[in-house]
C-alpha cells in the first residue's frame, strides 16, 4: 500500500509539472525607472581653515578641490568657495558634479578619449563616449600656453625631472605632445592656468590617468607610430587676468558645458 501511494503522489506531481510547463509564461514587467534626481545647485561658503577638516568629510573635501580647481593647500587660502547644495559623493561618486556632459557623441568612436577645457580648467575622460572621470587642471600660463588641438597619448613614466627646472619632480607623467614634451602630470593646482604648457592634475587624477590611458605603439626603431594612444583634445584658451568662470554662480546654473561635434575642425 505504501508503494502504491508513493506512485500516486509521483504521478500527481508529474502531471502538475507538465501542466505548468505547458502554460504560457507571462512576461515579467520591467522594473519601474528610478525617478530623476534633482539638479544640484551651488552656493558660496566661507573658508575657515581651522574648522575645515571638522566641517567636511575627506570625500567632501576632495570634491571641493575639484569644484574650486585648487588642491587643498590652495583651497584653504580662499576667503570663500563654491559648495554644492547636496552631497552625493557617498553614493554616486563625483560624476553628478561634473561640469562636462555625461555623453559626448564625438568620443563614441574612441575607446578612450580625454578632453581638457582650458576656459573651465577641467578635464574629462570618456569611454566610448561616456564620461567616467573628471577633475580640475592647471594648463599653460599666458607665456607658455597649452596649444589647443587634437592629439593622442604617447609615452609615460612614473616620474621625471622637468627640463625647465631640475628641482621640479613631475610624477605620473603621461606625454601627449612628444616634440614639445607636453604632458599630463601631478603638480600643484593654484586655481588658474600656471604651468609651462603641461596639464597639471591632482595626484589621484594623475595616478588614475596613468593607469587608464593607452600609450602609443611604435616601431622598434622608434621612427613610426604603429598605433596612436588614447585621443586627447585640448579646447580653447584660459582667460588670463580674469577670475575663473567657475567662481560665478551663474556659470554653474548654465551647465553642462558644450563639447564640439568635431574638435578637429
Amino acid at each position: 500500500m505504501r508503494r502504491a501511494g508513493s506512485l500516486g503522489v509521483a504521478l500527481a506531481v508529474a502531471i502538475l509539472v507538465e501542466a505548468t510547463a505547458a502554460r504560457p509564461q507571462e512576461p515579467m514587467a520591467p522594473p519601474a525607472p528610478a525617478p530623476p534626481r534633482a539638479a544640484i545647485t551651488y552656493s558660496t561658503a566661507p573658508v575657515v581653515p581651522a574648522a575645515f577638516s571638522k566641517t567636511y568629510t575627506p570625500a567632501q573635501a576632495a570634491l571641493l578641490e575639484k569644484l574650486n580647481r585648487r588642491d587643498v593647500e590652495h583651497l584653504l587660502r580662499l576667503k570663500e568657495m563654491i559648495v554644492p547644495s547636496e552631497w552625493r559623493v557617498a553614493d554616486a561618486g563625483e560624476l553628478d558634479y561634473s561640469p562636462l556632459p555625461a555623453v559626448w557623441p564625438w568620443a563614441e568612436s574612441h575607446p578612450k578619449a580625454i578632453v581638457v577645457s582650458q576656459p573651465a580648467q577641467v578635464f574629462g575622460a570618456y569611454e566610448a563616449g561616456r564620461l567616467v572621470r573628471w577633475g580640475p587642471v592647471s594648463s599653460g600660463r599666458k607665456e607658455n600656453a597649452t596649444p589647443p588641438g587634437v592629439y593622442s597619448l604617447t609615452w609615460k613614466t612614473r616620474s621625471r625631472r622637468s627640463t625647465d627646472n631640475q628641482d621640479w619632480l613631475l610624477e605620473w607623467y603621461f606625454n601627449f605632445i612628444n616634440l614639445r614634451g607636453i604632458s599630463f602630470h601631478k603638480f600643484e593646482l593654484p586655481g588658474y592656468a600656471a604651468s609651462h604648457a603641461c596639464v597639471r592634475l591632482l595626484e589621484r587624477d594623475a595616478q588614475w590617468l596613468y593607469g587608464w590611458g593607452e600609450q602609443w605603439k611604435i616601431s622598434q626603431d622608434g621612427r613610426d607610430v604603429l598605433q596612436p594612444g588614447s585621443a586627447v583634445v585640448i579646447l580653447g584658451e584660459f582667460g588670463h587676468g580674469k577670475p575663473g568662470p567657475w567662481t560665478a554662480l551663474e556659470w554653474w546654473a548654465a551647465l553642462p558645458l558644450s563639447l564640439p561635434d568635431d574638435p578637429s575642425r
